[in-house]
Parts: C-alpha cells; sequence; structure tokens
C-alpha cells in the first residue's frame, strides 16, 4: 500500500488531527531522554480512545509496520525510540482516570494519565499512591509500568509493580486481552500482568491499568544530614538500614551534586559539604519519633556536621523538589552528560561510592552521583 494511501486510511480510524507525518512532526518523536541516536518513524497515531486504539494497532499489523508505543518520552533507555519507518503510537490522547474506587482501595487509569496529577488525585480521596519517578511532573503511569519505574520512595513503598492488579491490553494484532483482577488475591492463572510491566511496550499496548491504593502515612518527618566525608556519609547508609529502620526515603547527593543542584534550584544547600542525605521517615506518629531519633544518633555517630529538621512541609517540598531537579542540574554543567543507573546490595554502596571517586581521580573526570542510596541504587554521572 502507498505511503499517501496508508495517511488516509490512518486518518480515517484515528482522525485527521491525531495522525502525523510531515518530517517536522516526526523528527519530534525519533527520540527520547536517552542519549542514543535519533531514528525516524515512519507515522505518528493519537488514538483518544480504546476503540481506535485497536483498530489502528490491527491497521499496523495488517500493514506490517512495527509499533514503538510512547508516552512522554522521560525515559532514559532508549525504550520509545521508534523502528526506521514504524509508527509511533503515542498514549497521551488515553488520559483519563475511569475509576477511583474507596472502597476497595484501586484506580483504573489510561495509559495517558500523568503521574504527579493522578497522585494528586488520589490525596484528594484521603489515599496514596507511592510510585514517584524523577520524572513525575510530565511521566505517564503508561510510561511507568512500561518501565516498572520506581522513584525517591522505593526504598520503602516498592516500585510500579507492586501496584499494578490488572490490566486490560491489546496484542499486536489488535485484539483486547484482560489479565488480573480487582481483588486483593488473584492467584490463579498466567500472571501476565507482571510480565508486561517493564516491558517497555514489546509484548502489548495498555489499555488501562487497575492500581493498588494504599491509606497514607499518619506522620512524616524530613531531614538533611550533612557530612564532611563522602565515605563516612556512604557507610552511614548500611547502619540505617542495619538498625531496622526502613526510611520513607533516603536519597544520597555528592558535592558535584550538590553544587550543580543549589545553582539551579537556590533551595540553599550547603555547596561546601562533601555529601548530604535526604532522609524521610513516615507511618504512625510514636513510630515516626522513634525512627527519626535513631537515624538521629545514627548520623550523629557516623560524623554527620549537621542533621537539619523541616520545620514545615514547603521547607520540605523545596528540597525534595530541589532533588528532583538533580539530572537536570549536572546537565547544565558540561555539553554532554553521560548517565549511569547502577545498584548494588546496600551493604555495598560504600564501595560503589569509593570506586567511582577512583574512577574519576584516574581519568580525570567530573562525576556527580545521586540517587537512592537506601536500596542500592546510585546514579553516576560524567559530565564532559
Amino acid at each position: 500500500m502507498s505511503r499517501q494511501s496508508l495517511v488516509k486510511k490512518f486518518q480515517d480510524v484515528v482522525g485527521v488531527e491525531n495522525v502525523f507525518f510531515e518530517e517536522a512532526d516526526l523528527l519530534t518523536y525519533s527520540y527520547d531522554a536517552a542519549p542514543i541516536e535519533q531514528v525516524m518513524p515512519g507515522f505518528v497515531l493519537r488514538p483518544v480512545d480504546s476503540e481506535v486504539l485497536g483498530k489502528a494497532i490491527a491497521l499496523c499489523s495488517d500493514n506490517n509496520l512495527p509499533i514503538t508505543v510512547r508516552g512522554a518520552g522521560s525515559n532514559l533507555s532508549g525504550g520509545t525510540v521508534p523502528d526506521p519507518g514504524g509508527v509511533v503510537l503515542l498514549t497521551t490522547g488515553l488520559n483519563k482516570i475511569v475509576e477511583l474506587n474507596q472502597e476497595d482501595l484501586l484506580a483504573v487509569v489510561q495509559p495517558g494519565v500523568i503521574t504527579a496529577q493522578f497522585a494528586n488525585e488520589v490525596e484528594k480521596v484521603g489515599l496514596f499512591y507511592p510510585p514517584d519517578p524523577g520524572s513525575q511532573a510530565i511521566s505517564t503511569l503508561g510510561g511507568n509500568v512500561a518501565e516498572n519505574a520506581g522513584g525517591l520512595r522505593g526504598l520503602k513503598y516498592g516500585v510500579t509493580r507492586d501496584y499494578v492488579m490488572a490490566m486490560d491490553f491489546f496484542d499486536a494484532e489488535g485484539q483486547l486481552v484482560k489479565t488480573g483482577a480487582r481483588t486483593v488475591k488473584c492467584a490463579s492463572g498466567y500472571n501476565l500482568g507482571g510480565l508486561l510491566v517493564g516491558s517497555e511496550g514489546t509484548l502489548g499496548i495498555y489499555n488501562t491499568v487497575t492500581l493498588k491504593l494504599i491509606p497514607p502515612p499518619q506522620d512524616r518527618r524530613f531531614m538533611l544530614a550533612i557530612f564532611e566525608s563522602i565515605h563516612r556519609a556512604s557507610e552511614t547508609v548500611a547502619r540505617i538500614i542495619a538498625s531496622k529502620v526502613v526510611p520513607a526515603t533516603l536519597e544520597f547527593m555528592d558535592n558535584v551534586t550538590i553544587r550543580a543542584v543549589e545553582d539551579f534550584s537556590k533551595a540553599g544547600l550547603p555547596v561546601d559539604a562533601a555529601a548530604l542525605f535526604l532522609i524521610e521517615v513516615d507511618g504512625h506518629p510514636g513510630q515516626v519519633a522513634d525512627d527519626a531519633e535513631t537515624v538521629r544518633r545514627i548520623c550523629e555517630e557516623m560524623g554527620a556536621r549537621d542533621l537539619k529538621v523541616a520545620t514545615d512541609d514547603r521547607e520540605r517540598d523545596a528540597i525534595w523538589a530541589a532533588r528532583r531537579a538533580a539530572l537536570s542540574s549536572l546537565a547544565k554543567l558540561r555539553p554532554t552528560l553521560v548517565l549511569e543507573d547502577a545498584t548494588v546490595p546496600r551493604s555495598k554502596t560504600p564501595v560503589m561510592v569509593q570506586a567511582v571517586d577512583e574512577i574519576a581521580a584516574e581519568f580525570n573526570l567530573l562525576i556527580g552521583t545521586f540517587g537512592h542510596a537506601g536500596d542500592g541504587n546510585l546514579h553516576p554521572h560524567d559530565s564532559c
């Protein structure tokens, strides 16, 4: 079938305003946030309801056109870079919260719902959706599921996979498949949903996803621990976890990152510190008080220069916003940013930090390291 004929068929199915095929439009969807080569697709489709989505997929199948599913394109894995001449299928038009169920503690969403907007709507009804990837202000829930996104609260609350109860998805031929259940217990049949989470759109195209919600913590306390030694700071992670305290967040930033973030955000971070931890404990008020005291004691024993406790949510939120800007801040330092995402057992965090330091010194590199120290997931970034 000719290109012109395909355009007409896509327009008949998806709508003229939701089919993009001009070079200027295609260029926009030839890359994502990963630093890899651009690839031009042949068409970009933006379905706006489930029926249209299924028909668009079937039409691509009939014409042997490879499909690359794309939400906001904020992923760092290259997962939304298309096949040459293939179809980019945008899910941003499928952006409805279908159901927000307070009795069964679940939500049914379309894949194009923005993560932060969803979390805010859940909060309005007195519930909590924990996954909070750094890109939550723009990333979509479908993208979160496709990448199995984590976030700052992953240490205590887990990642997206832990909150997917069920999903409806289309297979490569446009047939709708249902998997999972709305019930807490679902032990029968193949766990297709578990297989599709983290599959980056390669096994199916999400139509709706059912997500588990939980009650919000009653109390929380945010602390900023400042260290003169990066190695003593990294050793603190293992000490805190070994004390049987599991913070909601335990985030690490080295001096390179601190200075870059402060220059970018003006959040009042101590630019002379070798490293700092952003620590938040939450739960029952009594438990929060006990955990905060344990964290304070351990930080002091490990040589923390200072331990600041946020006085209100405004101060806390400003520092968290600065932390979420770490990648953007480091990207401004040099023309090129080489990013890594490495995870080690939590007890090996000090070894990893030391190894990165030694590599930076040996090859005269400017490496900024930050990340989720509580679960051993750090992001060394080389600016060059």
